[in-house]
């Protein structure tokens, strides 16, 4: 795949639905064991399979559990070396650390669109240009975010999971394919997602991307590998050609990272 494609296929994504977690704001009663994964309200129950919704709960327990993803917060990682993002998943709040020549920071609040700007070695005070970048930061976020975390968020809101079938991944690995389609969210809700998950560990080892969910031929593929514990949790950063890397789940994190330039 050319390099064109894959950045306007990285654009395209933004669009997809928000990465929050549907029980960021839950009680502590709410959390239940590694077994319990309840859907986020909206997501489309009654036009989903069973059997997708059964194999999307394997891959909860798999990459850690639902109770050890709602319980841990702080998330620290670098996407494809482009920026590195610091998240607060229960507070919400986000750092973002551009890796480019104005240096620009972002801290934004992605629960009420509030923040700061960072860029050419000042701080933004505009309001109206603080407000176009916190929509940037937005974007951003929820696209780096979901190219680290999807497969917690397969009973997203506003998610229909089918199962497709079985097939292999490019590598040759025997999976159950998924197939996650939209509804009233994002920007870009006609998008559509193929993910194959490995009938051996349950684990996702690739996904395709649909621009549009009547496409038979997806914009990219893409490989989920390397597989690594972070905290409670398996992460996986491989993308084939691009990394996703410097991935940290803490218990603490410095809370001048999120209020400090």
């Amino acid at each position: 795949m050319n390099l064109n494609l894959i950045k306007y296929a990285l654009i395209l994504i933004i669009g997809i639905a928000m990465i929050t977690s549907c029980s960021d704001k839950k009680s502590d009663d709410q959390v239940g064991n590694a077994e319990e994964n309840p859907p986020c309200e909206g997501f489309n129950m009654s036009g989903s399979d069973e059997k997708a919704i059964e194999i999307a709960d394997k891959v909860m327990v798999a990459m850690g559990g639902r109770k050890n993803w709602d319980q841990e917060r702080f998330f620290k990682w670098n996407f494809f070396g482009n920026r590195t993002l610091w998240w607060d998943k229960q507070n919400g709040d986000v750092r973002i650390q551009m890796h480019n020549a104005d240096s620009s920071i972002f801290l934004i609040n992605i629960f009420d669109d509030s923040g700061k700007v960072f860029k050419n070695g000042a701080e933004l005070a505009q309001p109206d240009s603080v407000a176009k970048y916190m929509k940037k930061a937005k974007g951003i976020w929820i696209n780096d975010a979901y190219w680290l975390f999807m497969p917690f968020k397969l009973k997203d809101s506003g998610v229909t999971l089918t199962y497709v079938g079985e097939g292999k991944t490019e590598s040759g690995i025997d999976a159950d394919i998924l197939q996650l389609t939209f509804e009233n969210v994002g920007n870009t809700p006609q998008n559509k997602y193929h993910v194959w998950v490995d009938k051996s560990d349950n684990l996702v080892k690739q996904w395709a991307f649909y621009r549009e969910n009547n496409m038979t031929e997806p914009n990219f593929i893409n490989p989920w590998l390397a597989y690594t514990r972070h905290g409670y949790l398996l992460l996986s950063g491989d993308r084939g050609k691009r990394k996703i890397t410097d991935i940290e789940v803490a218990e603490k994190m410095d809370e001048a990272i999120f209020t400090s330039f």
